[in-house]
């Protein structure tokens, strides 16, 4: 139930994991679900509390990169660094140790380390022609550091790369590269709408203004109104179509991990 909801309804998966705790806490797979659940919703120290706990657990490295990711949540990029260059990364699988450079590449970011940050994401893997299950969130992650480095021809090339990588949408890299290229994406439904209730507002002001033939001292001191006045504003448009992470994500800051 957990990893069903996580995605969409997280608060409502993270009510779920306090009840499998409950009932399961010396199971690893509640504990990690639990830190999962904990992580989507931000509650960073609770989270990597959950993590530790099913490391414990199983012996296994692979939530090492989530576990920093927290460190980085909870304010602490430099120990989320520290936890890059220890042993345990070595041990991870490939998709293991391009999550821990996204997070260290975050980290750097968080200490205001551009040019590291940069540095940091070339690897092999982001050379590489070949599309693996993490290429669109390497190359994204590349992208917008890139732009945040004022190196804005670059970052629309990785961004564009982000783009053919991202079969199922995991990252706005499309939205991104359109905004550099300064395509405006305008909603057509909110528009059709706004019309609508602006005629529906000048036909009600209209009837509002009929007076009865022959009335001569009400036409004299009837008020001339113009068509529309008083009809309702116009919805504002929706907000943009996402980020991300995911975190999974969807597309968490994308610069690394989930909350990337």
């Amino acid at each position: 139930m957990v990893a069903r909801l996580i995605d969409e309804e997280p608060e409502q998966a993270y009510g779920y994991s306090r009840v499998a705790l409950r009932l399961a806490s010396r199971v690893a797979a509640v504990r990690e679900a639990a830190g999962f659940a904990a992580y989507a919703t931000q509650r960073y120290p609770e989270a990597l509390a959950e993590f530790r706990a099913a490391r414990r657990m199983t012996g296994g490295v692979e939530l090492w990169p989530v576990m920093a990711d927290c460190e980085r949540g909870m304010g602490r990029p430099e120990r989320a660094l520290a936890m890059a260059g220890e042993a345990e990364v070595q041990k991870l699988d490939k998709a293991g140790q391009v999550e821990m450079r996204l997070v260290a590449a975050g980290a750097r970011r968080d200490m205001g380390q551009l040019d590291a940050a940069i540095v940091t994401l070339q690897s092999p893997e982001l050379a590489s022609n070949a599309v693996q299950p993490w290429t669109a969130r390497l190359r994204y992650a590349y992208a917008d550091a890139l732009l945040a480095a004022d190196r804005e021809t670059e970052a629309r090339e990785w961004f564009a790369k982000a783009v053919e990588a991202d079969k199922d949408g995991s990252t706005d890299a499309s939205d991104r590269l359109a905004e550099l290229d300064g395509v405006e994406f305008v909603d057509a439904l909110a528009d059709a709408d706004a019309d609508a209730d602006a005629g529906n507002g000048d036909g009600a002001a209209d009837a509002g203004t009929d007076e009865p033939a022959g009335n001569a001292d009400g036409a004299e001191g009837a008020a001339v109104r113009n068509p529309g006045d008083g009809a309702p504003a116009a919805p504002s448009e929706g907000a943009t179509a996402e980020s991300a992470t995911p975190a999974s994500s969807t597309g968490d800051d994308q610069d690394g991990g989930g909350r990337a």
